[in-house]
C-alpha cells in the first residue's frame, strides 16, 4: 500500500475506539475517512500475518470508497470487513472459503440487500474476514486460506463460522465487522474472542432473504454494546426504522423491566461444561436476581430431546450440503468434482447415496416444527434463558486440524460447540453472547441470553447490568 503522508500510526488509540467512537471523529472533523481507513488497512497489513483473519484485501479500493463517504452518516469512515460468507457488495472477491472461487478470482456482480446498507451507514470494507468453507463448520480453518488464530492465544481456535471477523474485532483491527449466524456462527467466536456477539431474531435485519423462513441470520459483530445496538437500528427494514428511531440504542439506556430468568447450565448434547463456563453462567444469574429479576435454576425440557433432534438434523444437513455443492455449480458454471471442494463438505454431501427420500425429509422438517411448539411453550412463563454460550473455553487448534482429521471425526468434534447455541436458531429466537468471563489461563468466556422472539430490546438491558463498564482487557495480539 502506498503511504498515506502524516497518517497518525494505529498506536495513536483508534485501534482501541469502538465503531461509535471513530464516527464521531469524523463528524467533528478531527479525522477524514481515508485517514481511519488507512490506518486500519496498516493495522492489517502488520498484525495480521500471524492472526489470519483477513486473507482477502482491497485496500484501494477501499481508500477511494472512504474519500466517497458521506460525513454524516451514522458509522462515517468506519473500516469495516465483510464476511467471506453470505452478503456481498459488487465487485468485490467473494471465494466462501473455497479453493475453486478462489482460484476463478469469482467476485460479486451486485450488491446484496445487505451490502449496500453497510455502504450506506458509511462503512468502509477493507477486506474480507477468514470462513470456513461455506460456513459449515464451528471452527475458521478453510483449506483455501488457512486457519485463524485466537488474538487471546495464538494456538487457540477463534471459533467459526465468523472466526476471521471476531479475531480481526477482538485484536482491534477493525472495530465491528459483518458476521452471519446458522447454528451459534456468531455467537461461538464471540465467546472465544471475547465479543458482544447477537443473533437477531429472523428477518430483524433487512436482508436478500427476507421473508423465506430461513434460520440463519445475518448482522455484525462488535466490542462494544453500543455498536451492536445502533447496527441493529440501523440494518433493519426502513419501514421499522421509520416507526421506532433507535428503539435498540435506547434499551441500553432504559432498565428491563424485572423479568422472569431462568438458568441451566447442562448442555443438551451431554457433553460436560467446563466449570469456568458453568460458574459464569451461575455468577450471571446471581447478578440478575441481586437486581431483582425473578431467577430459578429451569429450561424447557425439549432441550433433553437432543438425540432425536441429532437423528432429524443429520437427515436435513445432508440437503443442506448438497445445496452448497448445487450453488458453486452455479457460480463456476460446471458440474462441481471431489477435487472443488474440502473433503468435509464432499463426504457429508454424500453420506447417505441417495437413501433418504423426500417423504422422510418432511417427516424430519415436521418433527422439528413440533419440537419447536414444545419448547416456545417455556417461553410463556419466562421471559428468557440465560446459560454458556459454548460449553468450554477456545480450544487448541490442532484439535480441530482439518489435515488430521476425517469429516466425521471433524464433525463428532464441532457438535459440543454447537450444542447450546443451535436450538435458538431452530426456534428464531434473538439470543446474545455476552464476554463476561475468564478462564483460570485468561481465555475468554461467554455467557448466553435468549428471549421470547422479538424481543432484542430485553437482552440488550439486561446486557447493560451485566457488562463491566471500564473493561480494560486486551488480548495477546492487538494492535
Amino acid at each position: 500500500m502506498p503511504q498515506q503522508g502524516n497518517v497518525p500510526r494505529p498506536d495513536d488509540g483508534w485501534a482501541a475506539l469502538d465503531a461509535t467512537a471513530q464516527a464521531a471523529l469524523v463528524r467533528r472533523g478531527e479525522v477524514s475517512a481515508r485517514e481511519l481507513t488507512a490506518a486500519a488497512c496498516e493495522r492489517i497489513d502488520r498484525a495480521d500475518a500471524l492472526l489470519g483473519a483477513v486473507p482477502v484485501r482491497f485496500f484501494e479500493q477501499a481508500l477511494a470508497a472512504a474519500d466517497r463517504v458521506n460525513p454524516e452518516a451514522r458509522f462515517a469512515g468506519v473500516p469495516f470487513l465483510m464476511k467471506d460468507v453470505g452478503a456481498r457488495q459488487s465487485g468485490q472477491p467473494y471465494y466462501a472459503g473455497n479453493r475453486a472461487l478462489r482460484a476463478a478470482d469469482h467476485r460479486a456482480e451486485q450488491d446484496t440487500v445487505l451490502g449496500a446498507r453497510f455502504r450506506e451507514l458509511g462503512l468502509v470494507t477493507v477486506g474480507n474476514s477468514n470462513a470456513p468453507e461455506f460456513g459449515l463448520q464451528s471452527n475458521t480453518w478453510p483449506l483455501a486460506h488457512g486457519p485463524t488464530r485466537n488474538p487471546w492465544a495464538p494456538e487457540r481456535a477463534a471459533g467459526g463460522s465468523s472466526g476471521g471477523a471476531c479475531a480481526a474485532v477482538a485484536a482491534g483491527l477493525v472495530p465491528v465487522a459483518h458476521a452471519s449466524d446458522g447454528a451459534g456462527s456468531i455467537r461461538i467466536p464471540a465467546a472465544w474472542c471475547g465479543l458482544v456477539g447477537l443473533k437477531p431474531s429472523p428477518d430483524r435485519v433487512a436482508w436478500r432473504h427476507s421473508g423465506t423462513g430461513r434460520t440463519e441470520v445475518e448482522f455484525v459483530v462488535a466490542r462494544s454494546l453500543r455498536d451492536t445496538a445502533a447496527l441493529l437500528d440501523d440494518l433493519r427494514p426502513a419501514t421499522a426504522r421509520h416507526d421506532e428511531p433507535d428503539r435498540f440504542l435506547a434499551a441500553t439506556h432504559t432498565p428491563p423491566p424485572r423479568l422472569r430468568i431462568g438458568w441451566t447450565i447442562r448442555s443438551p448434547s451431554g457433553s460436560a461444561v467446563d466449570p469456568a463456563c458453568a460458574s459464569a453462567a451461575r455468577a450471571a444469574a446471581a447478578a440478575l436476581e441481586a437486581n431483582g429479576h425473578r431467577v430459578e435454576e429451569s429450561e424447557p425440557e425439549s432441550l433433553r430431546e437432543y438425540p432425536d433432534r441429532a437423528l432429524h438434523g443429520a437427515l436435513l444437513g445432508v440437503a443442506e450440503y448438497r445445496g452448497c455443492l448445487e450453488d458453486l455449480a452455479e457460480r463456476l458454471g460446471r458440474p462441481v468434482t471431489a477435487d472443488d471442494v474440502e473433503p468435509f463438505l464432499w463426504v457429508l454431501a454424500n453420506l447417505d447415496e441417495g437413501v433418504t427420500t423426500p417423504e422422510q425429509l418432511e417427516a424430519s422438517r415436521a418433527w422439528n416444527r413440533a419440537w419447536v411448539t414444545r419448547t416456545l411453550r417455556w417461553f410463556d412463563r419466562f421471559d428468557l434463558l440465560l446459560s454458556p454460550t459454548v460449553c468450554e473455553p477456545a480450544v487448541r487448534l490442532a484439535d480441530l486440524d482439518p489435515h488430521r482429521f476425517e469429516p466425521l471425526e471433524l464433525l463428532e468434534k464441532m457438535v459440543p460447540h454447537m450444542a447450546f447455541t443451535e436450538p435458538w436458531n431452530a426456534t428464531g429466537q434473538p439470543a446474545l453472547s455476552l464476554p463476561l468471563a475468564c478462564s483460570a489461563d485468561g481465555l475468554p468466556v461467554g455467557v448466553q441470553i435468549i428471549a421470547r422472539r422479538d424481543r432484542e430490546d430485553w437482552l440488550l438491558g439486561v446486557a447493560t447490568e451485566l457488562l463491566p463498564a471500564d473493561d480494560t482487557r486486551r488480548p495477546a495480539l492487538h494492535a
